[in-house]
């Protein structure tokens, strides 16, 4: 059974000194033991943290990141971002769909991101003709992520209508569409390939309240049910407030409020964004365990707003992060505007350690770790008995980390490193697929994604 000796880590209990880490055959924490002599263990020289969990991620737009950052004609927005997004999802092949996230999964790596939730909405050929297998696009992401190693949640995106009442789609959103059928019909033609793998597992997304009706969000609820009744549950909502205002005038409510009203939402699921919350609705979602998946910074980038996280985490709100649209992909880029966001709006400093004396980077991490493992449905998120081996390591010489100890380690890679340069290696189920701060196949996966992206920007 592998060995590890983690020099300083981040234990549920707080930081400990050479801490002995046994791992089973199935990249499963057997045992953890403080203070150990360990010389035949595999050494761990830095600071050890638990792997983060990326629980909001559209692998293709990796390969958009930067094609949207000319002004248009008149007031740029999310809807005109969503144009240039629909353009550019009508050119893929599944050569790049799986080049494209091979590329982005390695970078999550380096990045300090252990597994990622793949919220999958491009499922079918240009023009909505499903390939011969209609999984394909699926498969190609699963392909990816085994290819770079990380530990994956995949969300197949539930997509039939283009607003709310029911409303046509559009052309260019034919690639993304399924009635309740056939996606029911996706889900158990994917569900093999989930079964006893300790680092898949296999959800749904709903894409958002304007994109399905009441009826198949209970249909697409029932049939992950019928394959694993603990699954989770993702939905994009309340990102924008013309969504918000559209909702009203469909229902008579607001995204959070209607859906918090339909008496399903438990800790299976993650509420994206959640940008636009009333009080009340923050304090009942709070209530519902539910995690709310926060992506600062493509909701920086989409001018989206900012998360109301001062007061919902004093609720008790749980939380994750993801890097969505991936224009830019830094876990700890990410916990840095979740907190200077609210800063921002309140003129004030520490606002989320959540008491006096206490470190603001830790709050947030042990926030995201927790939130995340819960948002992805895996055994992750802590250092302990019965979690996946899934560890973190920081270079205590990095220049923004040295002479930090405990929490100050946290506190100092979160608000003054250079994102990944200190993290050195990185492991997954107890195996290192990142070293000396590279992916073990960075050049490769590199190669095929030039090769994807100069097709692509050509065309």
């Amino acid at each position: 059974m592998p060995r590890f000796l983690l020099r300083q880590a981040l234990l549920p209990t707080g930081w400990h000194d050479n801490v002995l880490v046994v791992v089973d055959a199935a990249g499963m924490i057997a045992s953890v033991t403080s203070g150990s002599v360990a010389p035949d263990a595999t050494l761990l020289d830095g600071a050890v943290l638990p792997g983060l969990a990326n629980l909001h991620s559209h692998a293709f737009q990796r390969a958009m990141a930067g094609l949207a950052e000319r002004a248009g004609p008149g007031n740029d927005s999310f809807w005109t971002w969503r144009e240039t997004m629909y353009r550019f999802a009508a050119r893929l092949a599944p050569e790049d769909i799986q080049a494209i996230a091979s590329q982005l999964y390695g970078e999550m790596l380096e990045a300090g991101y252990t597994a990622v939730a793949e919220f999958h909405y491009v499922h079918h050929q240009p023009g909505g003709v499903p390939y011969a297998d209609p999984a394909e696009l699926s498969r190609r992401v699963l392909a990816a992520a085994d290819a770079s190693g990380i530990a994956l949640t995949h969300l197949p995106v539930l997509y039939r209508y283009g607003g709310f009442g029911q409303k046509e789609p559009q052309e260019r959103q034919k690639r993304f569409l399924h009635t309740s059928d056939a996606y029911a019909r996706l889900l158990e033609s994917l569900a093999p390939a989930f079964r006893n793998r300790a680092d898949r597992r296999l959800g749904i997304a709903p894409h958002s309240l304007r994109a399905v009706s009441p009826e198949m969000l209970q249909e697409a609820i029932a049939a992950l049910n019928a394959i694993d009744a603990g699954a989770p549950i993702h939905i994009h909502i309340a990102e924008q407030t013309a969504e918000v205002e559209d909702c009203i005038a469909w229902s008579g409510k607001r995204p959070v409020q209607w859906l918090l009203d339909q008496g399903i939402v438990d800790q299976r699921w993650c509420l994206v964004h959640a940008t636009h919350l009333t009080t009340d609705e923050i304090q009942r979602l709070a209530a519902s365990k539910a995690v709310a998946g926060l992506c600062p910074t493509t909701e920086a980038n989409l001018g989206d707003g900012i998360f109301p996280a001062v007061e919902y985490m004093a609720a008790g709100g749980r939380i994750g992060i993801g890097s969505d649209s991936h224009i830019s992909v830094a876990a700890a880029e990410d916990l840095r505007l979740l907190e200077y966001g609210q800063r921002l709006i309140t003129r004030s400093r520490n606002l989320l350690a959540g008491g006096a004396d206490r470190s603001t980077g830790r709050r947030l991490f042990d926030a995201a770790s927790i939130g995340g493992a819960q948002a992805v449905g895996q055994p992750m998120g802590v250092i302990a008995a019965g979690r996946r081996a899934d560890f973190l390591l920081l270079d205590q010489d990095a220049p923004a980390l040295a002479g930090k100890n405990g929490d100050s380690i946290l506190d100092a890679w979160i608000f003054s490193s250079q994102m990944r340069s200190a993290i050195s290696e990185v492991y997954v189920a107890g195996r290192r697929v990142v070293e000396q701060g590279r992916h073990i196949r960075r050049e490769a996966f590199a190669a095929d994604y030039r090769k994807s992206l100069t097709r692509l920007l050509e065309e």
